[in-house]
Order: structure tokens, then C-alpha cells, then sequence
């Protein structure tokens, strides 16, 4: 398997609307295992395909690390409960910034899974939060986007601070010892943090 650099906002794939998956076939199988590879090397419990420069409707999730249960899924269709929860995001592709994030408290996402199987998976509190956090990657939309009032005038000036920047650069250097030659390490790679915590 292989570590993949990861995308930092300010990319413009991270802001592009995916296309549908078409006929899986081995090529779309390893990039799935190399997303799932690089999203636990990160201390990532999500990853989408665009944040690894690659314009396609999926994504892997793995709340529990490695030998947790972890999944992927194909042009993913998600539903919402109304009710709301609590709760802060980050996000691999913005490193080191984090914000209360409004998302709905129950989702549901429905589609398909590399071998053409029907992946269903649904549920509370976090889970909920990474298949919102990550559908929303295959739209073109960051957390940020959803933060509101006073914790939005804060993230939005810590992007724009010199600091954030060095930050970004500095976890950019360091993922990138770890990616793949065939990926170009020590490339100009843009920088990157974690959905739900890590580095």
C-alpha cells in the first residue's frame, strides 16, 4: 500500500464537485486500500477521494484505528434527522484549526461498496458527523463553511494568519517523509490536518 499526499485547503480539487465512480475495477481497489493506509498514517477517521487529488464520489472511514471497523463507500447518498448535535470538527485537509460544527445528530449513507455490494451505514454522534463531514467533501464543501458566528470570524482569520500558513507548510513537511516515492515525497505537496483529530 501506499501513503498518499493529502490535500490542504486552498486546492482547488477540494472545492470541485466529484463525478460519479463508474465499473470499479483494480485500479479504484488500490486506491481505496492506499486511502484507507494514509488516512490511519495521519491519524485521520476519514478521508475522501478529492483530499487525495482524486475527483471521484467515495470515501473510507475508520473510527477506531486500525483493526477497528472500518469501510468504504461509492457515490455515497446521505439522509439527515433533523434534530441537531454538538460538537467540533477538524479536518485533515485545514491542519491544525478546529470549530464547533453544526451537523445534523443522525446520518445515513447508502451506495455501494468496491465489489458492488450495497453498503448501508447509519448512526449517532460521531459516525454521524464523519459520513456529513466527508459526503460534504465530495461537493466541494470544508467544515469551515458550516461554522458559524464568532467561531467563524476566528477560523477565518487564523486561515488567514501568517502562522496558519507555517503551520500548514510544517505538516506538509512532515507527511511527506512518509509518502510514497512513486508519489513524489518531498514534492510540492499542499499542506494538511485531521477530521476528528490527528495530525
Amino acid at each position: 500500500m501506499t501513503i498518499l499526499p493529502v490535500r490542504t485547503i486552498g486546492d482547488p480539487v477540494l472545492r470541485t464537485a466529484c463525478r460519479p465512480v463508474g465499473t470499479p475495477d483494480a485500479e479504484l481497489a488500490k486506491l481505496i486500500e492506499d486511502m484507507l493506509e494514509t488516512m490511519f498514517d495521519v491519524g485521520g477517521v476519514g478521508l475522501a477521494a478529492p483530499q487525495v487529488g482524486v475527483e471521484l464520489r467515495l470515501f473510507v472511514w475508520g473510527l477506531e484505528g486500525p483493526g477497528g471497523p472500518v469501510g468504504h463507500v461509492l457515490n455515497p447518498v446521505l439522509e439527515v434527522s433533523e434534530d441537531p448535535q454538538e460538537g467540533g470538527e477538524g479536518c485533515l485537509s485545514v491542519p491544525g484549526l478546529s470549530a464547533e460544527t453544526p451537523r445534523a445528530r443522525w446520518a445515513r449513507v447508502t451506495g455501494t461498496d468496491v465489489h458492488g455490494r450495497p453498503v448501508d451505514v447509519a448512526g449517532e454522534g460521531l459516525l454521524a458527523r464523519c459520513l456529513q463531514h466527508e459526503t460534504d467533501h465530495l461537493d466541494g464543501t470544508l467544515y469551515v463553511d458550516r461554522v458559524r458566528g464568532e467561531d467563524r470570524r476566528r477560523i477565518m482569520r487564523q486561515l488567514r494568519d501568517r502562522d496558519f500558513g507555517n503551520r500548514s507548510q510544517a505538516v506538509t513537511g512532515q507527511r511527506s517523509g512518509r509518502v510514497s516515492s512513486a508519489f513524489g515525497a518531498g514534492a510540492s505537496v499542499a499542506p494538511g490536518a485531521s477530521f476528528g483529530g490527528g495530525r
